[in-house]
């Protein structure tokens, strides 16, 4: 009987370890553990969510054109600032603009200046919106030859949509007013509205480019005490001196509604050019902001296929080229501006051509590109009233 229990219990054993075999692993050839079997830690499913949660999808796409509200336009710029390099610069601006913002940022124009990446600039943009779960607005980046603080790499202009109307009567775009300094320019912007029936408080937005800010030290001052109420910006056009040495121009609340959705001015006393008209009076309900759309090449066919790629951009928003108010166009080099005027006398209206503003700059994002142009269009009058 103690045989049998001495079977029974022997046989017990070796099914016991019979049924471990299977879970154990091979050792491997040369290994040192002889016996050793490796323990598999169950898969954190926790850490493999966490994981998957910080994965970030690709940065969305920012749009061609947006369609705003003409009686809530609004305007701002960054404070500059000298703390740490372009991405973080550029991130805090953002950051700004998006908690000072009483609306809805439809647009933004970015200046950088040094060194760089101005292809992150849109990702950065999408990032930062996103983020705040803001529609994405259109986008402008050009690089510039200098700001007006030691350290600064970028500078952001805004433009919003108030919660309210803000411009009841509607808003003027100025041309750039070219001259031989600030000042000088600031007073041709000052005359132009005087005589489109504003003032100077009226202003929302003036912009000056010079050639030099060490030539132009004293133009923040000029003009923060000629526009006191509007946001102001200043930049360096390129790192060598060009031309003209200063060029400001300026967005504002008209006090009177013109008889016309759009009409031009061009104020006597200020230079009348078949290219371009000093000054667009706009009281068309709705307008199309564009992003900057690049052209690539040096002959007459690549600047009509930029021209080509924005008349699509405006048709997407129910505008066309007739329907052209303001017009910026970033030279990288001043040589392609004979071009340039050619090509888009084709395209803007030749009897009332739009307000613009076009120079030299440093460069755009870019390297090969020769020029870049933005608009700003009032839609067709069926769209308007939408």
């Amino acid at each position: 009987m103690a045989v049998f229990r001495t079977f029974v219990t022997v046989a017990v054993l070796a099914a016991f370890f019979a049924g471990m075999l299977p879970a154990q692993q091979k050792k491997k050839p040369g290994s040192d553990d002889e016996g050793y079997i490796p323990v598999v830690a169950p898969e954190n499913k926790s850490k493999k969510d966490k994981d998957e949660t910080q994965s970030l999808s690709p940065a969305k796409e920012l749009p061609s054109a947006v369609l705003v509200d003409t009686d809530r336009l609004t305007f701002g710029v960054s404070p500059l600032s000298a703390k740490g390099l372009f991405t973080p610069q550029t991130r805090d601006a953002l950051k700004t603009l998006l908690r000072a913002s009483h609306g809805t940022i439809v647009k933004l124009r970015v200046f950088v200046a040094g060194s760089g990446d101005l292809r992150r600039v849109s990702e950065m943009v999408a990032e930062a919106f996103t983020e705040k779960h803001q529609p994405l607005p259109a986008l402008s980046v050009v690089q510039v030859g200098g700001l007006p603080l030691v350290g600064a790499q970028v500078v952001i202009e805004s433009t919003e949509t108030a919660k309210r109307p803000v411009n009841p009567n509607g808003v003027a775009f100025l041309s750039g007013q070219s001259a031989a300094g600030v000042g000088q320019s600031l007073d041709q912007l000052k005359s132009a509205l005087q005589k489109g029936g504003m003032e100077t408080d009226d202003a929302m937005r003036v912009t000056c480019f010079v050639s030099s800010l060490e030539e132009q030290k004293d133009a923040r001052q000029r003009m923060e005490a000629t526009f006191p109420s509007a946001a102001l910006n200043l930049v360096q056009m390129q790192r060598e001196a060009v031309t003209p040495v200063a060029e400001c121009e300026a967005v504002a609340r008209m006090r009177t509604a013109a008889t016309e959705p759009v009409s031009f001015l061009n104020p006597a006393g200020l230079e009348k050019s078949p290219n371009y008209s000093q000054m667009a009076l706009v009281t068309s309900p709705k307008l199309v902001l564009t992003g900057t759309q690049l052209a690539f090449g040096s002959q007459e066919s690549d600047a009509k296929l930029a021209f080509d790629r924005l008349q699509k951009v405006l048709s997407s928003m129910n505008a066309r080229f007739d329907g052209v108010v303001m017009s910026h166009v970033y030279l990288t080099s001043s040589a392609m501006i004979a071009q340039v005027r050619k090509v888009r006398a084709g395209y803007y209206s030749g009897a009332h051509p739009p307000a613009s503003t076009m120079l030299p700059f440093e460069g755009l994002p870019s390297l090969d590109a020769m020029f870049g142009v933005d608009l700003i269009a009032a839609p067709d009058s069926s769209s308007a009233q939408r």
